[in-house]
């Protein structure tokens, strides 16, 4: 274990083991101290409360989905399919009865409290869930059609128990030992879900682990206040409700500082992808290109000629190093950016074989991603044109027209169908170049009368 994950763990866990020192303190002051242990008659307050809790959970059980869509594991799936059955059983069975302006009665009461202890077993099992999924389209639907059967078996059993079934009322004392054995299950395997999430970020170290581990904290203190102070009807609200909003507000939380952290990584993993691909198209070509004229030299080929080739190389690699920093930097202008190309320019054209005219307007602005990108296109366009198509001359505009920007490169060249040749590798690359600073491309290719291609820019 690195020095610097070891110190983030330790003051995780010691956080953690504050809070929970806190919490227990405070619960064993509510235990001590009956008259401590207030309920409230706030019915919309309840109603709020449990909209929130749906919401919160819907939208994890949304981000968890699309997790799994694009990772196949288990561990999000499971995620997926509680809070879906949390979000679920809260909205059918504490929602809409108020909504449609009936009171929650033992039945639904009951179906609900099934729903969430079905939800909490999933929650509890996924951080100690390892495999992935193959086939996650299929999977994803058998979860969420088991929620539903779970959900209808919880309201079938509760509605044909009936009267049976201990009732809930206004009275403190009153609160069946059944609804106090189900939710001392429910912060068992809240606390099930605390240690599996707190062991995963303790061999793992992702973030978003160290979160629910929090929130399964604050959801297991949660159902113990619940155990203590009576769960009355839908009208009262306790300190259990906000503990539970506050245990969903911090996973909402951390799933947003999740995607934030996908983000980021998903931006660095791209930049690396241009980098390399930069240093591949540009300089490892010239330094390949030294290293060969070197090698000739030292197996005894003509100085006179070599190390002229040699020096041109060498200059090459490093404007082409220049470049590199150039596309790594945040610096706005095109300066160095029409520096740079009007060297690649005399450098191409210094045997003569291919005339290029080329004109950058002056009041033009590309931004540093659209200069690296516009200068690669340009040079793979250059380069075809000289190499494939035999072309003699060739005309570079890079221009403002009614308030679009435009880079093309025209050639005299042979031409080709492009209907009856495939498109090559550097063709690929000049539309992918394009389509990353957000640009349109467009080629036109007749044979015997060369070939254009033309590139607009984002506004």
């Amino acid at each position: 274990m690195r020095h610097e994950d070891r110190d983030d763990y330790q003051a995780w866990l010691w956080g953690e083991v504050l809070l929970i020192g806190l919490l227990g303190a405070t619960l064993a002051l509510f235990v001590a101290y009956p008259e401590l242990r207030n309920t409230y008659s706030l019915p919309q307050a309840r109603l709020v409360l449990d909209t929130a809790v749906t919401l919160a959970g819907a939208i994890v059980a949304l981000l968890a989905g699309l997790r799994f869509s694009v990772d196949g594991r288990r561990l999000d799936l499971l995620l997926c399919g509680g809070f879906a059955a949390a979000a679920a059983s809260t909205f059918a069975f504490s929602i809409a009865p108020v909504l449609g302006g009936q009171p929650v009665h033992r039945v639904e009461f009951w179906a609900g409290l099934g729903g969430r202890l079905f939800a909490a077993a999933l929650i509890a099992a996924a951080p100690f869930s390892k495999r992935r999924v193959n086939a996650r389209g299929r999977a994803l639907g058998e979860m969420l059609v088991a929620v539903a059967i779970v959900l209808g078996l919880s309201w079938g059993i509760a509605q044909h128990a009936g009267t049976s079934l201990p009732p809930f009322a206004d009275d403190p004392g009153s609160q069946p030992f059944q609804l106090r054995a189900a939710l001392a299950v429910q912060a068992v395997l809240s606390l099930v879900a605390m240690v599996g999430w707190g062991l995963r970020f303790r061999a793992r170290r992702n973030d978003l682990d160290r979160w629910l581990c929090l929130a399964a904290t604050l959801a297991l203190f949660a159902e113990l206040h619940y155990v203590f102070t009576p769960l009355l009807s839908a009208r009262y609200v306790s300190q259990g409700d906000f503990l539970r909003l506050l245990s969903y507000s911090v996973l909402l939380v951390g799933v947003w500082r999740a995607i934030r952290f996908a983000e980021f990584g998903r931006a660095v993993a791209e930049e690396r992808a241009r980098v390399a691909r930069e240093i591949h198209d540009g300089l490892a070509q010239y330094l390949f290109a030294v290293s060969t004229h070197a090698t000739m030299l030292e197996n005894g080929a003509p100085p006179a000629t070599t190390l002229p080739q040699l020096k041109e190389a060498a200059a090459a690699a490093q404007q082409e190093a220049r470049f590199a920093v150039l596309a790594l930097s945040s610096a706005g202008g095109s300066a160095p950016f029409d520096a740079a190309l009007r060297r690649y320019v005399d450098f191409l054209t210094a045997d003569g074989q291919l005339e290029v005219d080329l004109e950058i307007q002056e009041a033009i602005r590309l931004a540093p991603d659209e200069q690296i990108e516009v200068f690669r296109i340009v040079q793979e366009g250059l380069a075809n044109a000289r190499k494939h198509a035999g072309a003699q001359r060739a005309e570079v505009r890079i221009e403002e027209r009614e308030g679009e920007r435009f880079v093309s490169v025209v050639d005299d060249g042979a031409g080709f169908d492009e209907a009856e040749i495939a498109p090559g590798q550097g063709l690929k690359n000049m539309r992918a170049r394009a389509a990353s600073i957000g640009g349109g491309f467009r080629l036109v290719s007749v044979p015997g009368r060369g070939t254009a291609l033309e590139v607009v820019l984002r506004a």
